[in-house]
């Protein structure tokens, strides 16, 4: 038969490009409302930062950018030294993943790999672990389309997801899809 899984190597390929997708978008759905809702319970952050959108720009500010308001954890003051420290991290971890071994840990399965990634030991039992590999797709998936959902409401409003469910909450007639949906409506 046809279709996007008909061959067993090309169906594995596309698992593993969708499981390391889903795995970005969770972290990038935590990461996009994490600071909105600190600064609203009253973490400091400048007048945009905490907006995710925005909080990238904060580097380029006098000063730099501060984790969490506070000089004393991360101090980013440069673009090139901050952009050199994540292609170092992230290729190393991207290296490790593609080999399945790192220096101490060879012979791990690159998607799932366990043992000393796997602290709480929740890979353990087989039927827990299928169970959980389930649980992080279809959480993956909607990460996904959550953060699709993110940046539209961005481009849309300009305002970050947890601004735009308070305006939601506070007047539904007002502030919806439908609403936002009219402002690219041409006019007669």
């Amino acid at each position: 038969s046809a279709g996007l899984s008909a061959d067993p190597n090309t169906f594995a390929r596309y698992r593993t490009i969708e499981l390391i997708h889903a795995r970005w978008a969770l972290l990038g759905a935590l990461g996009i409302i994490t600071p909105e809702l600190l600064a609203k319970n009253g973490v400091p952050f400048s007048e945009d930062g905490a907006v995710w959108f925005k909080a990238g720009a904060e580097i380029f500010k006098e000063g730099g950018l501060n984790y969490l308001g506070n000089p004393n954890l991360i101090h980013a003051q440069s673009i090139l030294a901050t952009l050199a420290v994540q292609v170092i991290v992230m290729g190393a971890a991207e290296g490790f993943r593609a080999n399945g071994e790192a220096p101490g840990v060879e012979g791990l399965d690159t998607l799932y790999p366990g043992g000393p990634f796997d602290p709480l030991g929740l890979a353990d039992d087989p039927d827990t672990f299928a169970e959980l590999k389930v649980k992080e797709i279809k959480n993956g998936r909607l990460a996904m389309f959550s953060c699709f959902g993110f940046f539209v409401q961005a481009i849309v409003t300009g305002k970050g997801p947890i601004t735009n469910l308070q305006d939601h909450l506070a007047d539904p007639g007002v502030n919806n899809a439908f609403a936002s949906a009219t402002k690219f409506v041409p006019s007669p």
